[in-house]
């Protein structure tokens, strides 16, 4: 279904080379992963369908997507295959009953398999083998989850550099563009000011924040150059 502008208020907006650069996955892999793709005259499907649909036949992420993204990347970078990965989808969207399971609280990986977090006595983490069908416990990898809020079981704001950077994207706030957490100035806007300005407290000056606020963006915007350039 065709989004409009209100209908986008709390899902984000991101291109696949924005996304690419907030979650460090190349953009024509997210393309893939979203549209589907042939390999060797095989056909793979997408491996989730997008929130955002602008009706232009473009591929666009909601911030969900961006989540999912994120960890299915994390995955694969753990060592689980990208077959296993899509495997580990179909699986818990049966159990989870969600169309973007991957991006709840309840995943962890070992680099071999995917578990299914449930709840377990003690403190022990009971945990559900999504390829075994089977109830484990045992010592697993963090979620590649870091950094990001839940609510209910979904994610509901990320802080991609930590809490201490300053810097969050959240889909209620200016579209989920990355912001100055203290004053909701996007952190692209914020460095830019710096730039044109000459300096974080001139463009303090022009955007009424503290130089905090822009000395947070500048640092944050500067880590994506230099990790997009890498």
């Amino acid at each position: 279904m065709r989004e409009s502008a209100d209908s986008l208020i709390g899902v984000g907006l991101y291109t696949p080379a924005e996304a690419g650069r907030l979650v460090h996955v190349p953009p024509g892999k997210i393309v893939r992963w979203l549209r589907g793709h042939t390999v060797k005259g095989k056909y793979y499907e997408p491996l989730w369908r997008p929130e955002i649909d602008l009706g232009d036949e473009g591929v666009y992420l909601g911030f969900r997507d961006l989540m999912e993204v994120r960890v299915a990347a994390a995955f694969i970078a753990r060592g689980l295959h990208p077959i296993r990965v899509r495997q580990a989808i179909e699986l818990a969207k049966d159990i989870v009953g969600a169309e973007r399971p991957l991006s709840t609280s309840r995943f962890r990986t070992d680099g071999r398999t995917v578990f299914l977090h449930m709840e377990g006595p003690g403190d022990e983490a009971r945990l559900i083998d999504l390829f075994r069908r089977q109830h484990v416990f045992r010592e697993v990898v963090e979620p590649s989850l870091e950094g990001i809020e839940f609510e209910d079981g979904i994610p509901a704001r990320w802080w991609p550099q930590g809490r201490q950077a300053g810097i969050v994207i959240d889909p209620e706030r200016s579209f989920g563009k990355p912001i100055e957490a203290d004053t909701s100035v996007p952190a692209d806007a914020l460095a830019a000011a710096a730039v044109a300005e000459g300096s974080a407290e001139a463009a303090a000056r022009v955007w009424s924040v503290p130089v905090r606020a822009v000395k947070r963006a500048v640092a944050f915007v500067g880590t994506q150059a230099d990790r997009k350039a890498a």
